[in-house]
């Protein structure tokens, strides 16, 4: 993921992080601030409320990151302004499977958005961190690598630094035993892989480090658009072995982006 330069939201924005939310309660013990004026500041949690969409800007708070935009079935102009409401109030954001039309509409609003066309996301990080070194995504075959990719760019956006490994499917094993020494120095690895989806089993006979499985709709007609390696991986013999949905990416990359930060991930906004 290409980083964007640091900029920040328009004037008169308010990020809605912890310690914005701290220093509110703080001017409102010191007197600073009303009551009434704290709920006034206050009032963008809940959510923003659109003709066609609810905008969680407490999520951050929850959570430690925002809400995400799936673009798949949403109009160009939908998720425009949902991307300036969500940016207004967020030093990150992120939109998943949108083509080049629709970040060139984004990035009319919002100058320092980057795309990444593997993924087909759209990507604004103001946020300034070192990353966390431990993540590295494996991919079974090249056509598994736009959802590998979708993973590892939410997983960069948490705050951890991702190594990529592809095209090293069973089909070629000395392909991924040649790996071995990368695999591993992580602490959590991402298995991508369609057709027959051993991948993640084989991976988790191989080191021990959690293993979150995405099975992709990539195969031929026996492989159900993703249902065979999506029942392959949850049959897994190997027990360090955790399953997300067919070509969620994103699932994938946000699960192991928490498992390598941690507890860190709560004590920030």
């Amino acid at each position: 993921m290409t980083r964007s330069s640091a900029k920040q939201p328009q004037p008169g924005a308010t990020l809605v992080t912890r310690e914005w939310l701290l220093q509110t309660l703080e001017r409102v013990k010191s007197g600073e601030l009303s009551p009434l004026q704290a709920v006034e500041e206050l009032s963008i949690l809940p959510y923003k409320e659109l003709t066609y969409a609810k905008l969680d800007h407490h999520r951050n708070l929850r959570l430690a990151f925002p809400e995400v935009i799936f673009g798949q079935g949403k109009t160009v102009e939908q998720i425009v302004t949902i991307a300036e409401g969500l940016a207004a109030h967020s030093e990150r954001l992120l939109i998943t499977r949108v083509g080049q039309e629709t970040f060139s509409a984004v990035k009319g609003k919002i100058p320092d958005v980057t795309y990444n066309s593997l993924s087909r996301s759209v990507i604004l990080n103001r946020k300034q961190t070192t990353p966390r070194p431990g993540i590295t995504v494996v991919t079974g075959g090249t056509a598994d690598i736009p959802v590998a990719e979708e993973a590892a760019v939410t997983a960069e956006l948490i705050g951890n630094k991702v190594e990529r490994v592809h095209d090293v499917g069973v089909a070629g094993i000395h392909r991924l035993l040649d790996q071995l020494p990368q695999l591993r120095k992580a602490r959590v690895i991402i298995a991508v892989a369609g057709m027959e989806g051993a991948l993640p089993s084989v991976i988790g006979g191989l080191v021990p480090i959690p293993i979150i499985a995405v099975p992709t709709s990539v195969g031929y007609g026996a492989s159900f658009a993703g249902l065979a390696p999506l029942l392959t991986m949850l049959n897994s013999c190997a027990p360090g072995v955790a399953v997300v949905n067919i070509d969620n990416g994103f699932g994938g990359g946000y699960i192991a982006g928490l498992i390598n930060r941690g507890s860190k991930a709560q004590s920030e906004g």
